[in-house]
C-alpha cells in the first residue's frame, strides 16, 4: 500500500511556514497491482480481502432515487452491503436525558432496503466463495462511461473443473426505478450440475434474527440500529420466475414495493422454482446440467417504489408494470440508454487535468469523484441529497446543507435541470420549515439542520438547530442558480417564497444593539469545534446576503413580474414595509474585525480561547471529536473545517486581497480537517492567494477523501460533498471561476505542474468551454449567444464558434521551473511522503 504521510509543521508562536501543509492525515492508496490505473475506469485485478469495505463503496452504483453498494454478485464476502432508495425512513424517538422545549424528538434513518443483488452460485453442490477460491483471470471493473460493474474470472474448483463467470450490474438512468443484472456461468472443460439461487434479502431487519454478522464500529456519524423491525411484508406474490413484495414501515408507515423477475438462455437442461420462506428472503433457484461450452445465462430485473402515502397494493402493481417493460426491452437496451445519459453527462461535466507525474492516476481520480455526483443526482426528483449519496446509511442517510454549498454549484453549471428539481425539493419542505421555526419561537421559516421528511432530526442541538446560517446556505443556492440560469423563472416560482421566508426568520433573530450595529446571538457556523456563539461571521456576512437578496428580488418581481409578485404577496402574506427592514437590517449588520491582527475573528470572542496546540496532538487523535469531549474543544481556538475561509470563497468580493491572505494564514493553521468539506475549500482560497503548493495538496485530500481513504472511514460510504467540492477546487480554485453578481470572471491559476486543465461550464444558456495551458488560455462559446466575460481582469467578448485565445507571456527567470519542482511534490504517486522537515522555497 503507498501511503502519503502529511505532517504538521507550524504553531502560532513562529512564522507561518507557507511550503507546509498542516493536516494530519494519511493517504492510503491501494497498490497498483491491485487497481491499475485507468482513465475511465476503476478495475479490480485482483480479489484482496484487505479491501472489501472500501470497494462496496468505490463500486457502488446508483441514479439519485436507488443505490446499490458495490458488493459482490454472490453476497459475501461483505462487511456492510446495502441497498437505498433515497428518502425512505423509518422514525424513532430520540431519548434525551433532560427535556427541553423544542429539541427534536423524531430520529429519521434510511432503510437498507431489500437487497435484489444477490446470486449464488453452487458447482457439484460446491458454493462458490471468491476469498477461498482457486481463482484464475479475475476483473472486476467500474465503467464510467457506461455506467457498469462487470466481473469475470474462471474458477478452479476443488474438483478440478474450470468454470468461467461473468456478471454485469446497472442501475438505470433512464428509468429510475430499475436495477438489473446479468449472471453468466460456463463449464469450460467438464460437465457439472450448477446451481443459481437468486436472493431478494431484507438485511435491514436480519440483525434482529442473528442471521447475518454485525459491523458497528463506536462512531456516531453512523447510522442508528433499529432495536425493533423496520420492514413489515403487507403483500407478496410469486408467479414463475417473478417475486413481488409490499412492505410498510413500523413508525414512519412508508411503504415500498420490491419486484424482480428473471430472464433464463441456455440451451443446457434446467428447471426453475421459485419460493417465499420468511418476511426476510425470496429465492428463485435455477438448477441446471451444464455441458462445456454452453453458457447459462441468468438476466435480473429488480425494481423499487416508494411513497409516504400510496397504499402498498398500488406500488407494488407499478413494480409489475416496470418489470414487464424491462423484460419486453431487454438488457442491451439499457445499455444503450445509459452510455447515451452518460454521453450527456461528460459532455457538460468532464474536467481533463494534465499532470506531469501519474497523469492517468490523477485523470482517473477526477472522474471518479465527478461520477458520483452523477449518481447521487441524476434521478433525485422529489428528494434531496444525502450526506453519503445512495452508498451507505453513514448520517442517517440525511440532508444537510451539503447540497446548497458543495453539490449546487457543480449542477448549476453542469445540469441545471438537477440544481432546479433539488431546490423544488427543498421549498416543498418549507412548510414544516415555518412550524419548526415557531418552535423556536421566531418569524419566518428555519430549515432543519439534518432531515429526510422536513423535520428537524438533530438531536445535537449546539451542532444541529443552532447552525441557523442553512437558511442563508439555501437562500445563496437560489440566488446563484437565479444567476447561472439566467432567466430567473426559479424566483417567481418558488425562490422568492424561500427568499422572504429565510429573510423573516434574519430580521426576527438578530437585533439592534447599543452600538445601532444588528447582531445575531447563539449561533453556530459551519466551524462544529465552535458553538452557540455571539455575531458569527459567516452567518452574520451570509445572513447579510440574504436579506439583501430577498428585497432585491421582491422589488424585482413588483416592478417586472407583477403576476409573479400578486401571487408572491398572496403567497407569504407579504408586507412590502418588510422589505425596508431588511435593507436597514443588511445595511447595519455587524462584522466582527480586529484592527489589529487584520482579521475577522470567527466570532466575537473566538480570539479570546486558547489555540489548541494541534502540533502536540497525536495523528491518532484525530478526528477529534471522536477522542476529547465537546466542551474541551468548545473553549479552543480549533476548527473542524473551514469557516472563514469558506466565506472568503462564497463572498470573495466582500473581502480585500490583504484580508484573504491573513485571515488564511490565521485559520489555516488552527484547521484540523476533521471534516471532509474543508480541503476543497481550503485548496480554492491558497490557489487564489497564490499558495500553489498549499492549494495542491489540499486539493489531492479532496481527490482523494474517498480513493485512498483520507478520513478513515470510505467503507461507510461516498463523501458526496467533497466529491462535488473536487470539481470546485478545479474549476473555482485553479480554473479562477466568479460569478459575482451573475457576472462571469476567469483568474486562472494552473500549477506549474500541471501541462493543461479543460472544463466545461453551462451559463446563462450558452455552453462555454474553457482550456487552459501555460502557453495560451482558450474560451469558446459552443452553444448559445455572445457573452462578454471578464479574463485576467479585462473584458471580452465570446461568440459562438470563434475561440478567444490569449497568448501568455513565458515565465521569467526560471521560477516557473523552481515553482514546479515545489508544486511537483503534491501529486499523487507511490510511495511518495510529505514530512515536516520538507520545505521548499
Amino acid at each position: 500500500m503507498a501511503v502519503i504521510a502529511v505532517g504538521r509543521h507550524l504553531s502560532l508562536s513562529r512564522p507561518r511556514d507557507y511550503g507546509q501543509i498542516v493536516l494530519k492525515r494519511k493517504i492510503e492508496l491501494p497498490p497498483e497491482h491491485l487497481y491499475p490505473a485507468d482513465e475511465w475506469r476503476i478495475v479490480e485485478a485482483r480479489y484482496s480481502d484487505e479491501f472489501v469495505g472500501l470497494t462496496e463503496t468505490v463500486f457502488s452504483l446508483g441514479n439519485g432515487f436507488v443505490g446499490v453498494r458495490g458488493s459482490f454478485e454472490e453476497g459475501r464476502p461483505a462487511l456492510v452491503p446495502g441497498t437505498f432508495v433515497n428518502g425512505f425512513h423509518e422514525t424513532w424517538p430520540i431519548t434525551h436525558a433532560e427535556g427541553a422545549h423544542a429539541l427534536a424528538r423524531t430520529g429519521q434513518t434510511i432503510v437498507n432496503v431489500p437487497d435484489t443483488t444477490i446470486l449464488k452460485l453452487y458447482v457439484d453442490d460446491e458454493p462458490f466463495f471468491l476469498p477461498t477460491a482457486r481463482v484464475q483471470d479475475y476483473g472486476r471493473i467500474l465503467d464510467m462511461r457506461a455506467g457498469t460493474l462487470t466481473r469475470e474470472l474462471v474458477w478452479a474448483t476443488g474438483a478440478g473443473k474450470h468454470v468461467r463467470v461473468r456478471s454485469r450490474r446497472i442501475v438505470s438512468l433512464e428509468h429510475r426505478h430499475l436495477v438489473a443484472m446479468t449472471y453468466e456461468v460456463t463449464m469450460l472443460d467438464e460437465p457439472a450440475p450448477v446451481v443459481v439461487a437468486s436472493l431478494v434479502l431484507n438485511r435491514q431487519d436480519a440483525h434482529l434474527t442473528g442471521d447475518l454478522p454485525e459491523y458497528r464500529p463506536g462512531d456516531p456519524r453512523l447510522a442508528t440500529m433499529l432495536p425493533h423491525r423496520a420492514l413489515n411484508v403487507r403483500a407478496t406474490e410469486l408467479a414463475d420466475q417473478r417475486i413481488l413484495i409490499g412492505y410498510e414501515t413500523t413508525n414512519s408507515g412508508m411503504t415500498l414495493g420490491v419486484g424482480v423477475d428473471h430472464v433464463i438462455e441456455t440451451a443446457c437442461p434446467f428447471q426453475v422454482v421459485g419460493s417465499l420462506d420468511d418476511d426476510e428472503t425470496g429465492e428463485v433457484l435455477l438448477t441446471a446440467d451444464a455441458v462445456p461450452g454452453v453458457p447459462i445465462r441468468v438476466t435480473k430485473y429488480a425494481t423499487y417504489q416508494a411513497s409516504r402515502s400510496i397504499p402498498v397494493p398500488e406500488l407494488v402493481n407499478r413494480c409489475r408494470r416496470t418489470l414487464d417493460r424491462a423484460i419486453r426491452n431487454g438488457f442491451d437496451t439499457l445499455l444503450e440508454t445509459q452510455r447515451a445519459h452518460l454521453a450527456r453527462f461528460w459532455d457538460r461535466a468532464d474536467v481533463q487535468v494534465q499532470t506531469r507525474l501519474n497523469p492517468v492516476r490523477q485523470q482517473q481520480a477526477v472522474r471518479w469523484n465527478l461520477y458520483q455526483v452523477a449518481q447521487g443526482t441524476w434521478r433525485a426528483e422529489g428528494a434531496g441529497v444525502p450526506a453519503k449519496g445512495l452508498t451507505g446509511q453513514a448520517y442517517e442517510g440525511h440532508y444537510f446543507w451539503d447540497s446548497e454549498i458543495y453539490v449546487l454549484p457543480f449542477l448549476s453549471y453542469t445540469e441545471p435541470r438537477i440544481a432546479r428539481n433539488l431546490l423544488r425539493f427543498r421549498h416543498s419542505m418549507l412548510p414544516r420549515a415555518r412550524e419548526r421555526a415557531a418552535q423556536m419561537s421566531q418569524r419566518g421559516a428555519l430549515f432543519p439542520w439534518r432531515t429526510i421528511n422536513g423535520e428537524e432530526a438533530s438531536s445535537n442541538f449546539q451542532q444541529g438547530t443552532a447552525q441557523y446560517h442553512i437558511n442563508a446556505d439555501i437562500a445563496y443556492a437560489v440566488r446563484r442558480y437565479a444567476q447561472v440560469e439566467g432567466s430567473g423563472r426559479v424566483l417567481g416560482e418558488i425562490g422568492a417564497q424561500i427568499l422572504v421566508d429565510t429573510a423573516r426568520l434574519w430580521a426576527d433573530l438578530g437585533f439592534y444593539g447599543a452600538d445601532e450595529k444588528f447582531h445575531i446571538h447563539g449561533v453556530t457556523g459551519p466551524d462544529e469545534y465552535t458553538t452557540v456563539v455571539n455575531d458569527n461571521t459567516y452567518t452574520n456576512l451570509m445572513a447579510r446576503l440574504n436579506l439583501n437578496f430577498a428585497a432585491a428580488t421582491v422589488r424585482r418581481l413588483r416592478e417586472e413580474r407583477p403576476g409573479d409578485y400578486t401571487a408572491l404577496v398572496h403567497a407569504v402574506r407579504l408586507q412590502f414595509k418588510e422589505v425596508e427592514s431588511w435593507e436597514r437590517a443588511a445595511a447595519a449588520i455587524y462584522i466582527p474585525f480586529d484592527e489589529k491582527r487584520g482579521i475577522h475573528p470567527q466570532d466575537e470572542t473566538f480570539l479570546d480561547r486558547k489555540a489548541w496546540d494541534l502540533d502536540a496532538t497525536p495523528r491518532e487523535k484525530f478526528p477529534l471529536l471522536l477522542h476529547y469531549h465537546p466542551l474541551v474543544i468548545y473553549r479552543h481556538q480549533v476548527l473542524k473545517q473551514a469557516d472563514i475561509v469558506l466565506a472568503m470563497f462564497l463572498l470573495g468580493n466582500e473581502f480585500s486581497e490583504e484580508q484573504k491572505r491573513r485571515n488564511f494564514d490565521y485559520y489555516d493553521p488552527l484547521t484540523t480537517g476533521d471534516s471532509s468539506l474543508s480541503a476543497c475549500v481550503q485548496s480554492i482560497i491558497a490557489a487564489e492567494i497564490g499558495r500553489e503548493r498549499q492549494a495542491l495538496e489540499y486539493f489531492q485530500y479532496a481527490l482523494l477523501m474517498d480513493l485512498g481513504n483520507v478520513a478513515g472511514n470510505a467503507s461507510d460510504g461516498v463523501h458526496i460533498a467533497s466529491a462535488a467540492g473536487v470539481w470546485s477546487s478545479l474549476v473555482f480554485g485553479f480554473g479562477g471561476v466568479r460569478d459575482f453578481d451573475g457576472r462571469l470572471s476567469f483568474t486562472p491559476r494552473l500549477p506549474h505542474s500541471w501541462n493543461q486543465l479543460a472544463f466545461s461550464l453551462r451559463f446563462c444558456g450558452r455552453q462555454i468551454r474553457v482550456r487552459l495551458t501555460h502557453d495560451e488560455e482558450s474560451y469558446l462559446i459552443d452553444e448559445g449567444d455572445p457573452l462578454e466575460v471578464i479574463i485576467q481582469g479585462e473584458p471580452h467578448l465570446l461568440s459562438p464558434g470563434s475561440a478567444v485565445t490569449i497568448k501568455l507571456p513565458p515565465p521569467s527567470g526560471g521560477s516557473r521551473a523552481q515553482s514546479s519542482v515545489s508544486s511537483a511534490r503534491a501529486q499523487l504517486r507511490p510511495g511518495a511522503r510529505f514530512a515536516p522537515e520538507e520545505n521548499p522555497s
